[in-house]
C-alpha cells in the first residue's frame, strides 16, 4: 500500500508553499483526480485540500466583466443569475456537462485540469501510453479510436480534451488567472492547453506548484446570439464525440464578430478562425444551407482521421452549420 500524505491549505500562499514539496497534488472537488488516483493512473504522494480557500465567489467586476472563483462549483457557475444572463454559452455548455451529482462536486478550477477519458489512459492494464509512460508508444492509434481526435494531434497521442467548460471559455475570450512559486499569471483560455505535440503529457502550461485561483470573463458582445451544441452517444451522460460554441455578435444584420470552437475533435479546444473569417462582415441573411456547409468544411479543413473516426469530419461540419444558425436565430 502507497502511503499518502494529506494537508489543508489554509490560503492560497500555504497552498503553493505546500506543493513545492515533490509528488503533491492539489485536490477540489476530486471528480478526476480521485478516479485516477484509484486506477493507479495518478499516484500523489501528499494531497493539498484547497476546497475550502476562500476562491468561490462569483463577482461582477467594474468593466462589466465576470471573475468565476476555481472553487465555485459547475452547478454554482452555470446557474449563476450573470453567467445565465449574459454568458449563456457558458452555462448551456457546463449544463450539458457530467451528471447533476458530479457537477456538484466539481470546480470550475478542476474542470480546466480534467484529463482524457482515452481508454488507454484510463486503463492501466494497456502498456502503452505516451501520456501515462511517455516514450511508450499509443496503443489508440491502431486501436478502437472511435472517440480519438482528427485534428491537432500527433503520432505521439491523439486523444481528446473532455470539456465542455473549456470550449465555451475560448469562444467568451476568457482568461485564467493563476498563482504560484514565481507570483501571479494571467493565461488566456486559448493558450491554456497544448496540442501533443512530442510531449503529450503535458495537458497545460500550467507549471509545478500553480495553482488556478479563478476564470475572468470580458465583457461579451455575444449575450444574444449564441449557442451550445454536443453531439454525444446519449443524452443523459456521455462525453462529446463533437461540440461546438457558436456566438455571433451582430450590427444590425451585419455579423461583426463570432466565435466558432469545437470540442470533442482535438487535445484542447479547437477554434476555427479561418470558418469565423468566411463569415466576419456578412449578413445574417448569407447563412444559407450552401454558405453553412462550406463554413463547416472550413471548420474542420486539415482533419486526419483514425481508423475508426472518419465519421467525425461529417459530424463535426453539420455540427457547426446547425449551431451557427441557431445562434444567429435561425432554426432551435
Amino acid at each position: 500500500m502507497q502511503s499518502i500524505f494529506y494537508d489543508r491549505a489554509r490560503d492560497v500562499n500555504h497552498a503553493i508553499e505546500l506543493a513545492r514539496q515533490p509528488g503533491t497534488k492539489f485536490i477540489g472537488g476530486g471528480t478526476n483526480l480521485l478516479d485516477l488516483y484509484k486506477s493507479g493512473i495518478e499516484r500523489p504522494v501528499r494531497l493539498v485540500d484547497v476546497s475550502r480557500l476562500a476562491l468561490a465567489d462569483i463577482e461582477e467586476l467594474p468593466d462589466g466583466g465576470l471573475r468565476i472563483g476555481a472553487m465555485a462549483s459547475n452547478t454554482a457557475a452555470a446557474n449563476h443569475p450573470l453567467v445565465r444572463e449574459r454568458y449563456r454559452l457558458l452555462s448551456d455548455a457546463l449544463l450539458n456537462g457530467a451528471s447533476t451529482q458530479l457537477r456538484n462536486m466539481a470546480t470550475v478550477g478542476g474542470n480546466l485540469l480534467q484529463r482524457t477519458r482515452c481508454y488507454y489512459f484510463t486503463d492501466p492494464t494497456f502498456p502503452h501510453c505516451n501520456k501515462r509512460d511517455p516514450g511508450s508508444g499509443c496503443d489508440a492509434i491502431d486501436g478502437h479510436n472511435r472517440i480519438h481526435a482528427i485534428l491537432g494531434a500527433s503520432p505521439q497521442c491523439i486523444a481528446t480534451n473532455p470539456s465542455d467548460m473549456s470550449v465555451a471559455l475560448v469562444a467568451l475570450d476568457a482568461i485564467v488567472h493563476l498563482q504560484g512559486p514565481d507570483g501571479a499569471r494571467q493565461v488566456p483560455v486559448a493558450d491554456f492547453h497544448r496540442l501533443p505535440e512530442d510531449r503529450p503529457q503535458d495537458d497545460t502550461v500550467i507549471q509545478p506548484g500553480e495553482l488556478i485561483t479563478a476564470v475572468e470573463l470580458p465583457p461579451s458582445p455575444f449575450a444574444q446570439h449564441s449557442h451550445y451544441l454536443k453531439v454525444r452517444d446519449r443524452a443523459s451522460y456521455a462525453f462529446a464525440l463533437v461540440s461546438v460554441a457558436a456566438a455571433i455578435d451582430l450590427d444590425g444584420d451585419t455579423i461583426r464578430d463570432l466565435r466558432i470552437v469545437l470540442g470533442g475533435v482535438a487535445h484542447k479546444p479547437w477554434r476555427a478562425s479561418a470558418a469565423e473569417g468566411r463569415l466576419r462582415g456578412q449578413s445574417v441573411a448569407a447563412l444559407t444551407d450552401d454558405v453553412l456547409a462550406k463554413v463547416g468544411a472550413d471548420a474542420v479543413a486539415g482533419a486526419q482521421p483514425a481508423t475508426h473516426n472518419a465519421f467525425k469530419i461529417e459530424l463535426a461540419q453539420r455540427a457547426v452549420a446547425r449551431a451557427l444558425a441557431i445562434a444567429a436565430g435561425g432554426e432551435a
